[in-house]
């Protein structure tokens, strides 16, 4: 392992945004906490990577194992369509996690997509997205209100990873207003909400790299695609 300990350490993608704490108000690198107490709880252990360097690949090699968090939609020119009225971007990060996705996949790095990260595996491998779920499916039960989560049921397809982890059924705190739309290259849908929606995309095979449209990281008493993704880091690690 990158981290040589019992213990892999896994990076997780942060915000560069304007933020105010303490006396200052001014640019910060952000991650919600629950995040890094997932790592930790799933027996991790977390590292922040901003999104301000081009060293991709000292980077992935730093790491055992790479989360893609939540955040900003993508710029839709890099999937060929102009923006939706709601849609609201941070291309710099763009940049930054396209870049680490690639560099940590061709490293053989296992991947955790979650909600945005989920959509960056698909638009990396060619796939599009629905920039406006609620205009699809004419609800917004996936993102009820501004910084609330809704709930969604998620039916996950057998024999495939995300089935292996949490069953065939399990449920998800969703907050996205886009959805995957074509599936990218190489990807398999492993999980759906109730409407149809896409829950779940994975990568067949070896390394670990999966995505979830939900928000896992909202309930710390269940960690297990953190735990999932901190065994395949040991397990890399030890080959």
């Amino acid at each position: 392992m990158a981290s040589n300990v019992s213990k892999p350490l896994i990076g997780l993608t942060a915000y560069a945004e304007p933020a105010t704490f303490g006396v200052w108000d001014t640019e910060a690198i952000l991650l919600h906490r629950v995040y890094t107490d997932c790592v930790v709880h799933a027996g991790g252990v977390p590292v922040l990577l901003p999104p301000v360097t081009d060293a991709y690949a000292e980077l992935v090699s730093a790491v055992d194992g790479l989360v893609l968090v939540g955040g900003a939609d993508i710029e839709p020119s890099r999937y060929g369509q102009e923006p939706h009225e709601t849609t609201y971007t941070r291309p710099e990060r763009d940049v930054f996690e396209f870049a680490l996705l690639d560099a940590a996949i061709n490293a053989g790095i296992p991947v955790l997509g979650v909600c945005r990260g989920m959509e960056v595996l698909n638009v990396a491998r060619g796939g599009t997205l629905t920039q406006h779920l609620p205009e699809v499916s004419g609800s917004v039960d996936h993102q009820p209100a501004r910084a609330v989560y809704g709930t969604s049921t998620i039916t996950l397809a057998a024999g495939t990873r995300a089935a292996a982890i949490l069953g065939a059924e399990t449920k998800g705190r969703c907050y996205h207003h886009q959805a995957v739309d074509r599936i990218g290259d190489g990807l398999v849908a492993s999980g759906w909400a109730r409407d149809g929606t896409i829950e779940a995309l994975e990568l067949p095979g070896e390394p670990f790299v999966l995505g979830v449209q939900w928000h896992p990281e909202q309930d710390s008493d269940d960690v297990r695609l953190f735990a999932a993704l901190v065994e395949a880091a040991k397990e890399k690690g030890s080959t």
